[in-house]
């Protein structure tokens, strides 16, 4: 992946310009969170259904469906909306949701939680992190 990946342009919209190889990449992150969501035994499961911040208030339990909900939602407006060259702001702040919640479960999954562990962990792992982190950091440059 070279260049930019995501370009605002004149009329609001956010194009995408990933190879279709890119968007296969995007595709399986977009279904790995939706099944993470609503299979238990998934290794994204704990993480994604975790507190954020186990004292804080906004984790009760109330707060915790609501962001299961919108972790279900913006999953799949993602992948409904893959294959789109133009998105809107709804569908790319929904893939930006998704990609947050794919890189946090990931790092989380194989307990990436230090530079010290990420220097350390294998170059598989260590690709699907920088991958995100470009898709996100790319993605976030337009709003």
């Amino acid at each position: 992946m070279v260049g930019k990946l995501f370009v605002r342009r004149r009329d609001a919209r956010v194009e995408v310009r990933v190879s279709d190889e890119g968007r296969q990449l995007l595709r399986d992150i977009f279904v790995r969170v939706v099944a993470a969501e609503r299979d238990p035994d998934h290794e994204w499961h704990a993480p994604l259904n975790g507190p954020i911040n186990p004292s804080s208030d906004d984790d009760d339990p109330l707060a915790t469906l609501k962001r299961q909900s919108d972790i279900a939602s913006n999953a799949e407006l993602s992948f409904m909306s893959v294959n789109e060259q133009f998105l809107n702001d709804g569908e790319a702040w929904a893939w930006l949701a998704t990609l947050q919640v794919a890189l946090r479960s990931t790092a989380l999954a194989h307990g990436v939680l230090s530079d010290e562990r990420l220097a350390t962990c294998e170059g598989s792992v260590l690709d699907e992190i920088h991958t995100l982190q470009r898709l996100l950091y790319d993605l976030a440059n337009c709003f």
